[in-house]
C-alpha cells in the first residue's frame, strides 16, 4: 500500500471509531488520542481496525509508534 492509502485506512479506522472527528481537522503531527479525545479502548479498537483492514501485525510494543497520524503513517509503510 501506499502512504496515501495507508493514511486513508487509518483515517477511516479513527472515524469508524469516532464519527463525530472531522478528518480535515487531523494534524497529523500532533497526539491523536489527545487531540480526538480517544481513550486507550478506542485506541486498541483503532489498531484492530488497521490490522484487518491492511494484515500488519502491529504488537503491543510498537502502539507507542503510533502516536501521531505521520508516525502511524510511517510505522506501517516500514512494517508492509
Amino acid at each position: 500500500m501506499t502512504e496515501q492509502e495507508l493514511r486513508d485506512v487509518l483515517i477511516g479506522a479513527l472515524t469508524q471509531v469516532a464519527p463525530e472527528i472531522d478528518p480535515a481537522q487531523i494534524d497529523p503531527a500532533a497526539d491523536l488520542a489527545e487531540q480526538l479525545d480517544i481513550d486507550s479502548m478506542d485506541f486498541l479498537n483503532v489498531i484492530v481496525a488497521v490490522h484487518e483492514r491492511t494484515g500488519i501485525e502491529i504488537p503491543e510494543r510498537d502502539y507507542g509508534k503510533l502516536a501521531t497520524l505521520d508516525d502511524a503513517v510511517a510505522y506501517l509503510a516500514s512494517a508492509q
